[in-house]
């Protein structure tokens, strides 16, 4: 009988996989085009949520990620994400590693952001501004600092009060200016991140700046948005997979829906920006992300060649 495999907790993947080894991975995935023949994300509606199914194969490995997304956990003090990740021997199909999948989808999210924005943002970025105080906005300040030499840091928040918090905690762990902001605060950001649940805008996109580059990442909804139609508007744009991004970018869906843009939104994907040279345009660049399969994939493998190699 073959014996249950381990269980990686979220800590555990924080501690294990660096992000750099992260983005490293994810790379090396985008530029041979991994997961073009994954199915999309199903998602099932439940009567306080819905769960999300994302299955992927590559190499040697396959797995999938169950999560469940109940919005009415954070009255009850829950995270509103929960979720396994089971990765399978691809040759035998059998079970090797389960994984938190709130922990690994905040792992790669953040990762495959630092990946665009080191092709994407400026050499010189300095400023970062971060919408959102969960673990997404903690970890995309890491990743940030991970791929520019950032000087300073503004987090955005309907709650003013956690904002600082999330802001005082951040400039302790990194040893920088960190400090709490508003959407006006784009209008000098070299770098921004919107990492929050907002169905609508949360800044104003007449404000951004023409050398800017936008990470967002929150949304992965048809109806939902976190940048409004001026920034798409404006924007070169790159998104992970153009069926992915056809179906659920909300943020490019409805701008091309009012007319603000057109089809050429979904044009550039990451694989394309890794691999074939491209010069910087003018206006500002936004990556619109709605998360892959196989991201999870490329990175569960990593962590398990790290796991599963201890004695």
């Amino acid at each position: 009988m073959t014996a249950p495999p381990p269980y990686v907790t979220g800590e555990q993947i924080r501690r294990v996989l660096p992000m750099e080894h992260a983005v490293m991975a994810l790379e090396q995935a985008f530029r041979a085009e991994a997961g073009r023949s994954d199915p999309l994300r199903t998602a099932v509606p439940w009567s306080r949520g819905e769960l999300l199914v994302m299955p992927s194969e590559h190499g040697e490995w396959a797995g999938a990620k169950l999560v469940t997304v109940a919005p009415g956990n954070l009255a009850r003090g829950l995270d509103r994400i929960n979720g396994v990740y089971v990765l399978f021997e691809a040759a035998t199909l059998v079970p090797r590693l389960v994984l938190d999948a709130a922990g690994l989808t905040t792992l790669r999210t953040a990762a495959v952001s630092a990946l665009a924005t080191r092709y994407l943002a400026r050499t010189d970025a300095r400023t970062l501004v971060v919408f959102g105080t969960g673990p997404q906005a903690r970890a995309h300040v890491r990743a940030m600092l991970g791929v520019r030499q950032l000087a300073e840091v503004r987090i955005v928040s309907r709650d003013p009060e956690r904002a600082g918090r999330l802001a005082a905690e951040l400039a302790v762990a990194h040893g920088l200016p960190v400090i709490a902001g508003t959407p006006a605060d784009v209008a000098a950001a070299d770098i921004v991140c919107t990492c929050t649940d907002s169905s609508s805008p949360v800044f104003d996109g007449h404000l951004l700046s023409d050398t800017a580059h936008v990470n967002a990442i929150g949304s992965h909804r048809p109806e939902a948005r976190e940048v409004d139609d001026e920034t798409v508007r404006r924007a070169f744009v790159v998104t992970e997979h153009a069926g992915a991004a056809r179906r659920e970018a909300g943020d490019l869906i409805l701008a091309v829906k009012s007319g603000a843009a057109d089809e050429s939104v979904f044009q550039a994907d990451l694989h394309h920006i890794v691999t074939e040279p491209w010069s910087r345009p003018h206006g500002p660049t936004l990556f619109k992300s709605v998360g892959l399969a196989v991201e999870d994939l490329v990175v569960a493998a990593e962590i398990a060649a790290k796991v599963l190699a201890s004695p």
